[in-house]
């Protein structure tokens, strides 16, 4: 697949390239290797076919959907058929690695001067749709609690560290890493955080920016109704 898409052999490439990946995932897996010029990078890799594989799993998904509101009427205000259109979305943009670039770029960028956070360099000239090159992140998963005091890393600062940072993209930046699970946070022995895999990014409106800062301010006043108007305003509830 890497040769196929970048024209080259892997030993044009890369000076060291481990076979067996580090991670999975249903989409790609994900190898640790080494360019020829000597930068430590990670590579992503498509799955074969993928793409035939989730044009029907969402088929069969938008099937299930619509026998939920047929036979069982209480599911509609789960609205199932817009869930399954939203995943449709997602999951397509996500077998886009030139997207994904372009979001990891959008972030380096919007961090640039940060000193609590950290996103890699994505090597542009060594991406496809379907193959992914990116500077590699040495540190601990932020869910491995041993290996972070072992660092000596002040917990409570970490964490409000990573509430900045996400108040910066919803409320500043209006563009936010939507997939922030363990496996793609990092703390470096510095007490930074490093941000992995952007295939999935959120986008806000100013409109939809103010909601969410309504929404914080009527929850920490304790006003519930000024809450339930924020989550209708949001889409989150109906009038009803």
């Amino acid at each position: 697949m890497i040769e196929y898409e970048l024209k080259t052999t892997v030993g044009n490439i890369f000076a060291e390239f481990e076979d067996k990946p580090f991670a999975a995932a249903s989409i790609e897996q994900v190898h640790n290797a080494t360019l020829i010029t000597g930068e430590k990078v990670v590579v992503k890799v498509q799955r074969p076919n993928i793409h035939k594989v989730i044009e029907t799993d969402i088929s069969i998904l938008r099937f299930i959907a619509i026998l939920m509101v047929r036979h069982i009427p209480e599911a509609s205000v789960f609205n199932p058929e817009g869930i399954v259109d939203e995943f449709a979305k997602t999951v397509t943009k996500e077998l886009d690695f030139i997207g994904e670039t372009r979001n990891a770029q959008r972030f380096r960028k919007n961090f640039a001067d940060s000193k609590i956070v950290y996103i890699p360099l994505v090597y542009t000239d060594l991406v496809t749709e379907k193959i992914m090159v990116m500077e590699r992140i040495e540190g601990v998963k932020i869910d491995d609690i041993k290996a972070i005091d072992a660092l000596g890393i002040d917990r409570p600062k970490l964490a409000k560290d990573g509430l900045d940072i996400y108040f910066k993209m919803i409320f500043e930046d209006g563009f936010f890493h939507a997939d922030p699970h363990p496996g793609n946070m990092f703390v470096f022995p510095d007490g930074r955080l490093g941000l992995m895999d952007f295939g999935m990014a959120g986008r806000l409106t100013p409109e939809m920016m103010e909601s969410i800062a309504n929404t914080f301010l009527a929850f920490f006043n304790k006003d519930f109704d000024r809450l339930i108007d924020e989550y209708i305003d949001l889409g989150l509830l109906r009038d009803g």
